[in-house]
């Protein structure tokens, strides 16, 4: 019998510190543990970590030897940003005589507002190119350092194409012994000011997050776990501490990350609008083609290259307080329960609520007097909250974290509704209806945004408070909904479950096969330098014809977790996988193509529009051979080839899938599926640019591999 294998996967949230033990081969949570985020402690949150990670072996009785993966995400760089926490920044700027000009007004950035009256003042130096000797490096660095600043960011016009520069002002830091960060290192696309920016706000919390690196690589160490260290990133993948310390503003919002990891390996999601409800607020985002949505994050309201995650932070969750004015419900939220310290009426005995009056109250000096609590007898102070109204009205289900006593819920809630002169049911009904009408908008947003076919649009619940909110909002909207397992800890599944990811950006005009090439294999090398196992990775490229940028993103396990199928995904229960999805008998569903890992499933739904109208429309999933929908849409067609063929088929498939309405192309949304790798062509508006896309990836391939295409016909004009 195989040795069991373990992964540990913690979260660093704003409140708690959470643990979980995950075994290796079936995924499956045999440990958690969780203490209070320690940001007062001289070590940071770092003691929090090393707490709960022996703790939770320790309950579990699991051997540190057997753990083989190990990350944590964490709030860090994002609330030392939030806080004005940072070190000082010197920028020393090099450009040759002519691009000088602009490059040193670029390079010379301006003071970013960190958090109200906290502001980072980078220092600026700048030198020619034809000027830049090591003695001159040196005594810019000597100076900024005379001046007090930690940190050196050395930038360069065009320095992504020739960073000797940069390499020179890096060797004169290390010499006077100070920090450094590479604008080149950073990002490599165009765009001084922004790329410079960004170097200024990694460097800004460089030196307090090495120091935390080191102190939690050290305890893990001494607890005899010997796997990599790797911590989480903002834009949904992990990386190893040693990148970390050169790269920490990566991990910038890595907690709304690790959520959408666990929704995407541990309920494997494929397309749906994630929730991430806590006590106080609720992150909500988009998983679309199995990819959460990346933008590039902004800092006190100004632009950088850090990639993070689409997420919307509204002030509504499972701990928002209902507000009475006037005799009428007037609002729920932002404060929390937790923020005022009480607890919620909902998980109180019954009987505590016999003679129970209400009470408006200020949760903080600053806030209006029209936050409802509960008054018992006994003088005990209780909160009515949006976990209490989804119990009153049975939306969250037993088995569910949100998930009380409904009688005391109700009785709590008595006092509230003879004050609203109505029933209890209709109070609760109000206080959902108030609540999710702010979720209702950013839902409808990011649909409309994002463009997803509304039958696909599934509400994921996550987190804590998702019994509270999600079930109403979906009904609300009629939309489909599921809960996460272990909502709760979701977060440090994700982490626990994450990918080694690393994102390599170009700006090409017109790419060519040999620059898609090039630029993937750049990405490829960089996943494997940070861990990934070479077998596993997958590397997908997204062409940007607006601002003429290339993006290769490397996806793999780390070569600790990297693991042989023990199982595969029959063909039968594949479509039995699909037919849930569609909401269609099995029956109605057929393979239209496989690959060597990958079934393409079509159903068939007919609808009545009218009385003697029909519609057939023609749903698609695309699922691998665990068993994980990879691509759904509700109306699509597939195409399959060889190899060989590829090329011309996809041409033809392409032209039969684009609309022509006079002097109006709308051409289709595409997939490629090789192996059991999908290819999102979605991004092309031409022809010729999926096509360099897919010679790409059909070089090296036998001849007579199959391949699938999936087209969504006349998607984009």
């Amino acid at each position: 019998m195989d040795k069991k294998t373990y992964r540990i996967g913690i979260d660093v949230g704003g409140t708690f510190t959470k643990a979980v033990l995950i075994d290796n081969a079936t995924h499956d949570v045999v440990g958690r543990y969780s203490v209070l985020t320690t940001h007062a402690d001289e070590r940071g949150v770092a003691k929090g970590v090393v707490e709960v990670f022996r703790n939770v072996l320790d309950r579990s009785r699991v051997d540190p030897r057997d753990v083989i993966f190990l990350a944590h995400s964490t709030t860090q760089a994002t609330n030392a940003l939030l806080e004005g926490d940072v070190a000082s920044v010197g920028v020393i700027g090099t450009a040759s005589r002519v691009e000088a000009v602009l490059a040193r007004g670029q390079s010379n950035i301006k003071e970013i507002e960190l958090a109200p009256g906290r502001f980072l003042r980078p220092g600026h130096r700048f030198l020619t190119t034809d000027a830049l000797t090591p003695d001159k490096a040196r005594a810019a660095v000597e100076e900024l350092k005379a001046e007090g600043v930690r940190v050196i960011v050395a930038t360069s016009a065009f320095g992504v194409d020739d960073n000797t520069g940069e390499e020179t002002l890096r060797a004169a830091a290390v010499d006077a012994g100070i920090a450094v960060t590479c604008g080149h290192e950073i990002s490599k696309l165009y765009g001084l000011t922004t790329r410079t920016r960004t170097a200024v706000i990694n460097a800004s919390i460089l030196p307090k997050m090495i120091d935390t690196a080191t102190m939690t690589e050290q305890s893990v160490r001494e607890a005899g776990i010997q796997a990599p260290l790797m911590i989480m990133r903002g834009d949904g993948g992990v990386m190893d501490i040693q990148e970390m310390r050169r790269r920490p503003a990566m991990t910038m919002l890595s907690g709304p990350a690790a959520s959408v990891a666990g929704a995407l390996m541990h309920l494997r999601v494929s397309d749906g609008i994630y929730f991430e409800v806590g006590g106080t607020s609720t992150n909500i985002g988009v998983i679309r083609n199995g990819r959460p949505t990346v933008k590039y994050a902004k800092v006190g309201g100004h632009e950088t290259y850090v990639s993070s995650l689409d997420v919307r932070v509204i002030g509504i969750a499972g701990g928002s307080m209902v507000r009475v004015t006037g005799g009428k419900l007037s609002d729920v939220g932002p404060r929390s329960a937790h923020i005022a310290g009480l607890p919620y009426a909902a998980f109180a005995d019954p009987a505590a609520f016999e003679g129970a009056t209400v009470e408006l109250f200020q949760p903080k000096p600053e806030d209006p007097a029209d936050y409802v609590a509960i008054r018992a007898e006994d003088g005990s102070r209780y909160a009515i909250t949006n976990t209490c109204a989804a119990n009153v009205l049975g939306y969250a289900k037993p088995g569910l974290h949100a998930y009380g006593n409904p009688e005391a819920a109700r009785r709590a809630m008595a006092p509230l509704a003879a004050m609203l002169g109505c029933t209890v049911e209709e109070a609760a009904r109000q206080i959902l209806d108030t609540a999710t009408g702010k979720a209702v908008p950013v839902v409808e947003q990011l649909i409309a945004e994002y463009g997803l076919d509304r039958d696909q649009a599934v509400l994921v619940g996550e987190g804590g408070g998702a019994g509270a909110l999600i079930p109403f909002t979906a009904e609300r909207m009629k939309l489909q909904h599921t809960i996460s397992k272990d909502a709760e800890v979701i977060s440090s599944i994700g982490v626990a479950l994450a990918l080694v990811r690393e994102v390599v950006e170009r700006v090409i005009p017109n790419p060519q096969p040999e620059d898609l090439k090039a630029i993937k294999r750049e990405a490829f090398d960089a996943v494997v330098r940070l861990g990934a196992a070479a077998e596993n990775v997958e590397v997908t490229i997204e062409v940007n014809p607006h601002n003429q940028r290339v993006r290769a993103t490397a996806m793999g396990a780390s070569e600790m977790r990297a693991k042989t199928r023990t199982s595969e995904v029959g063909e039968d229960e594949a479509k039995a996988i699909a037919a849930r999805s569609m909401s269609v008998p099995v029956e109605d569903v057929r393979v239209a193509a496989s690959t060597e890992r990958m079934r393409v499933i079509q159903g068939i739904v007919i609808e009545k529009k009218w009385k003697f109208l029909t519609t057939k429309r023609q749903p698609v999933r695309a699922i691998d051979l665990d068993g994980v929908i990879r691509v759904q849409r509700s109306d699509a067609r597939v195409h399959s080839a060889e190899a060989r063929h590829g090329i011309e088929s996809l041409k033809k498939f392409w032209e039969e899938q684009t609309l022509y309405n006079g002097d109006s192309v709308v051409v289709p949304d595409m997939f490629l599926v090789i192996g059991g790798q999908v290819v999102d062509l979605t991004g092309m508006v031409a022809l010729d640019q999926a096509l360099a896309v897919a010679r790409s990836e059909f070089e090296g391939l036998a001849p007579d591999v199959n391949v699938a295409f999936i087209a969504v016909a006349g998607a984009r004009r």
